[in-house]
């Protein structure tokens, strides 16, 4: 049944991040009326979009905590390694989707460093 759920949660993830782009984020950036952030419509955009898909790396994180769960392997140090890899991951996006203009990514790369530190791994 974790298996189920993992993979479940994993196929959602990738759906949200295609349709997401597709069918939402495209027609949203068309608009006009988007908030005018550091000069210009293009960061606001940018944080949007990273916004969008670390929701989806979020859930690719819970699938493979599934999994782990399901397999009997979700230890604690388990645990701190995926949730690592994880913040690692949601760091990645706003630091490439903003160039590294919103900030987020700088904590993200701290929970994911100390979550891999305390894991030793």
């Amino acid at each position: 049944m974790l298996y189920a759920a993992a993979i479940l949660i994993a196929a959602l993830a990738v759906a949200h991040s295609v349709l997401g782009e597709r069918c939402i984020l495209i027609r949203l950036f068309r608009r006009g009326d988007l908030p005018r952030l550091f000069g210009g419509t293009e960061f606001t955009q940018r944080t949007l979009r990273f916004a969008w898909h670390i929701t989806s790396v979020t859930w690719a994180g819970l699938a493979a905590l599934l999994w782990q769960l399901g397999r009997g392997a979700l230890t604690p140090h388990a645990t701190a390694q995926i949730v690592g890899i994880t913040a690692l991951a949601c760091g990645v996006l706003p630091l490439l989707f903003t160039r590294g203009r919103h900030l987020s990514w700088v904590i993200f790369f701290a929970v994911g460093a100390l979550a891999l530190c305390w894991s030793g791994g």
